[in-house]
């Protein structure tokens, strides 16, 4: 183990995103990596796909909730994230859905529900669009189906395009990966605070879900990596693989499609979100839930359990 600099405190080991509950952890390998899970629950199986800045336990109400219900829930760290490799490459979306779509057949499943947030929902996207014969059906929760995001940035630049403007300052080498580990992962709290609806970032259930998110971003090189992801879509666009991958996501998806919106999202509109059904052949439902924000799953738990328990329930 490396010896930590004078004055600088030891990044946590990754097995600490381990946390006790009714799931059990394991290690899965696919697609070349090793993927950390939580599993949980017996049945149909769900993928529960986390996003920025987060790991696996944001999907924690869902985990047990689903499994009470009847599924087989499995929540993965993604790729460079909690305990999952953390490769110097391959967070582009071709391979993250390659991640996700090795990940349902090397649990021995022929298919699986896909429910994910942020990155996680463009990873589900783009695994629906790619391997569609793995989806039983897609859930997207605070993103759009990335042609969506693209178009929406071109063609909206005082909406979308200001809305994402955050993106822009994670293009710069290094800087952002420190500012996000600074002071204990301060940053995170208030990426958090700043995208969440007001209701949730006063309750303890935030403030229990940051300090984990803070401790995980700690961990040696996730910062880089949780970076990579934006690095990869901003600049894939002005090059040839960019265009390659519009045009692969681009075909509509007939896997059945439940999208959950926080109305007062400041990062994703909802009206970017809505236009996600260009690019759907099955059935597509929007729901919007008032005075909420990013994070529907974890500000509105109860209520974006049901739609989602529906939604896997009909197909």
């Amino acid at each position: 183990m490396a010896t930590p600099r004078p004055g600088r405190p030891s990044s946590p080991e990754p097995s600490s995103v381990r946390l006790p509950g009714p799931w059990t952890h394991r290690s899965v390998s696919a697609n070349g990596i090793r993927i950390h899970v939580a599993e949980y629950g017996r049945g149909p199986l769900v993928v529960l796909l986390h996003g920025f800045p987060e790991f696996w336990y944001s999907w924690r109400h869902q985990i047990v909730a689903l499994g009470d219900a009847g599924y087989r829930v499995v929540a993965p760290d993604l790729r460079g994230y909690g305990d999952t490799d953390k490769t110097p490459r391959g967070y582009d979306l071709w391979t993250l859905a390659g991640d996700c779509a090795g990940l349902v057949r090397a649990l021995g499943e022929p298919r699986a529900h896909l429910v994910g947030h942020d990155w996680g929902a463009a990873v589900a996207w783009t695994v629906a669009a790619l391997h569609p014969r793995l989806v039983a059906s897609l859930t997207g929760l605070g993103a759009p189906h990335p042609v969506a995001m693209r178009d929406a940035l071109v063609k909206d630049p005082t909406g979308q395009g200001r809305a994402s403007a955050y993106m822009a300052g994670f293009q710069v080498p290094r800087r952002p990966e420190r500012s996000l580990r600074a002071d204990g992962g301060a940053r995170v709290e208030r990426i958090m605070r700043a995208w969440a609806g007001q209701e949730w970032s006063g309750t303890d259930d935030f403030a229990h879900a940051a300090a984990h998110n803070r401790r995980a971003m700690l961990i040696s090189t996730v910062a880089h990596c949780s970076l990579e992801y934006y690095r990869w879509s901003v600049r894939s666009q002005l090059r040839a693989d960019g265009r390659r991958f519009a045009r692969a996501v681009s075909a509509r998806t007939p896997v059945p499609v439940l999208q959950i919106h926080g109305a007062d999202d400041p990062c994703v509109l909802d009206a970017t979100m809505r236009t996600c059904e260009k690019w759907t052949a099955g059935p597509f439902t929007h729901h919007a839930l008032p005075a909420t924000g990013h994070f529907p799953h974890q500000e509105r738990p109860t209520h974006a359990t049901t739609l989602i328990a529906a939604h896997l329930g009909a197909h």
